[in-house]
């Protein structure tokens, strides 16, 4: 769980931030670890995405995140592999605005289990010149989005089931996604993706507050999909559509038998895209003039064959297979959860579940949603194996964590939801930035076909 402070900063905002922490809970509260990540780290939503997963497949989890001089481990020292060997924790780099722009950068990773630092390595894009980025003030250098994929090894093999850590930096201009894997106790590149490289300049400014990966040609390897962008599994760009940065990404099977498309809202224009992540090409799209902040995209109507989609800026809801409006749109336009016994999906916002249609079913009562207007949840995540979801949320007090299970019994029989690799992986994401709800990769909703065998393996 990831504690921001008080005077956390979106990175358009100047000030200097306190730490912020990563702790390690039991299911009962309890804590195992607490990591500090240092007055070198800003807090901030966009600043600290961190990637938890089973990455060197021993039966544990382990925490990758950035880090910097001054961040201390689960077991309360200081970093002290590899370039953080000797440099000086107790230097603080921040300038007279807030903003870090010096000093080293690295990537760590750490024990599941115990938090202890398990390896440390030059953070894989550096900051290098902070107006190549897009300003020189130190807003747009540190834009990162983070998770883990099924992506290629290097040399074009795919990974024998163990995934790279995924961590983008930069999307306004100049865009990087560097993989890297964890094996053996090394942290070492697999690949990395910029904008700046040779026939990769299309992707500068083409990435959103958030990513997800799927795998979208069926090779059995995870593209990497920034909003606008869909890079390959080998680290190659694959296509873009050009309509540039989003508030908001969802990616999944919207149009039954039509493999994965891409929703998401327009920032520059207001208008919003349904796009092939596989070839980028437009099935839907709008226009506007204003900054459309909020988009979803789901199978939330069962009298409409597929999955629908919705924004903040337009009222009604649209048809992903049609592109047609088919109604007006529910009121939350933030979040969603598979909570009943139906197919269809519901809505959340902060910690009250709905359905199309007016119903509330969970009101949460006591408890908050995170990163503001965006009102979202700790974590959505089918946890206890059903194929509904569990809600984790804060309560108010920020004093405790509830998680929400459902009741309602269901006739739908499906495997859980996290032994699909497209929704495995989503959640990994969850945390990042502007965190979005994870997809399958495979159309849930009402008249679905049966779902495809899943190929995972869980030891």
């Amino acid at each position: 769980m990831k504690w921001q402070p008080a005077d956390a900063k979106d990175n358009s905002q100047s000030g200097v931030t306190s730490n912020t922490y990563l702790d390690g809970l039991k299911l009962n509260g309890t804590r195992l670890w607490r990591i500090d990540l240092g007055p070198n780290i800003r807090s901030g939503a966009h600043y600290t995405q961190h990637v938890v997963y089973d990455f060197d497949g021993d039966g544990k989890a382990e925490v990758a995140v950035k880090t910097a001089p001054g961040t201390k481990d689960g077991k309360g020292a200081y970093l002290h592999t590899g370039p953080a060997a000797n440099d000086d924790d107790s230097k603080k780099y921040a300038n007279s605005d807030g903003y870090i722009l010096s000093g080293p950068e690295y990537l760590t990773v750490f024990s599941g289990p115990t938090g202890e630092e398990l390896a440390t390595v030059d953070y894989p894009v550096p900051r290098g010149t902070v107006s190549s980025w897009g300003d020189s003030y130190g807003n747009r250098v540190d834009r990162f989005n983070a998770g883990a994929g099924f992506v290629k090894d290097g040399g074009g093999k795919t990974a024998s089931g163990l995934p790279s850590i995924l961590a983008q930096r930069g999307y306004y201009t100049r865009m990087t996604v560097a993989a890297y894997t964890f094996r053996a106790g090394k942290l070492e590149k697999n690949w990395i993706f910029d904008s700046n490289g040779s026939g990769n300049s299309k992707a500068a400014g083409q990435g959103n507050h958030s990513a997800m990966v799927a795998d979208v040609d069926g090779d059995g390897a995870q593209e990497f999909i920034t909003g606008a962008t869909t890079i390959n599994s080998d680290g190659t760009l694959r296509c873009v559509t050009g309509l540039g940065h989003g508030d908001a990404l969802h990616v999944s099977e919207f149009i039954p038998g039509k493999g994965f498309s891409v929703f998401m809202p327009h920032e520059e224009d207001g208008g919003y895209d349904l796009h092939d992540a596989s070839t980028c090409t437009i099935i839907a799209k709008a226009v506007g003039t204003d900054d459309n902040g909020r988009g979803v995209a789901a199978d939330i109507s069962p009298s409409n064959p597929g999955g629908e989609f919705w924004t903040a800026a337009y009222d009604q809801l649209f048809s992903a297979t049609t592109g047609a409006a088919i109604g007006n749109k529910p009121k939350p336009t933030n979040f969603l959860i598979f909570w009943d016994a139906d197919e269809s999906r519901e809505l959340l916002d902060g910690a009250t579940i709905s359905k199309y249609g007016g119903s509330t079913l969970l009101d949460g009562a006591g408890c908050a949603g995170n990163n503001g207007t965006k009102n979202t949840p700790t974590l959505t995540a089918d946890l206890l194996g059903d194929w509904r979801e569990e809600l984790v949320v804060r309560e108010t007090s920020n004093q405790a964590l509830r998680i929400y299970t459902t009741t309602d019994v269901t006739k739908r029989r499906l495997y859980t939801l996290m032994h699909d690799p497209t929704y495995r992986m989503q959640v990994t994401f969850e945390q990042s930035s502007y965190n979005q709800p994870p997809h399958t990769g495979f159309h849930i909703g009402s008249g679905m076909k049966d779902p495809p065998k899943p190929d995972i393996f869980v030891k």
